[in-house]
């Protein structure tokens, strides 16, 4: 059960790494659109794991280990942008979102009866 300070520390964080992609993600990762679909904090809010939905992307590992390679540099435009409301700056660590995939499996499942 994640505390009241997790929560917000998290909507916090993904609402500016969603920002980060957005702005400045055409200079990366090109015309892949990358949503934000979750974000989870230790209770320590020292880490930060970040679920992110990849689209338009051919191959989606790669696109995720180049956001991997960058990840250093999302981790300081997020330090500037709430350095006045956290003291620690959490370790960011990216995975691919996999519920629409999921949910689509379980559908087509259901449609073959």
């Amino acid at each position: 059960m994640d505390t009241t300070r997790q929560l917000k520390v998290a909507r916090l964080v993904q609402k500016e790494i969603a920002e980060i992609f957005l702005n400045e993600g055409k200079n990366y990762f090109g015309s892949a659109f990358i949503t934000v679909t979750g974000t989870r904090i230790s209770p320590d809010l020292s880490f930060a794991k970040i679920y992110l939905s990849l689209f338009g992307a051919k191959d989606r590992e790669v696109l995720l280990k180049l956001i991997k390679s960058h990840q250093n540099e999302i981790r300081n435009k997020l330090g500037q942008r709430i350095k006045n409301q956290v003291r620690i700056i959490p370790e960011l660590n990216f995975y691919i979102d996999d519920t629409m995939d999921y949910a689509q499996k379980i559908n087509e499942l259901l449609n073959k009866k």
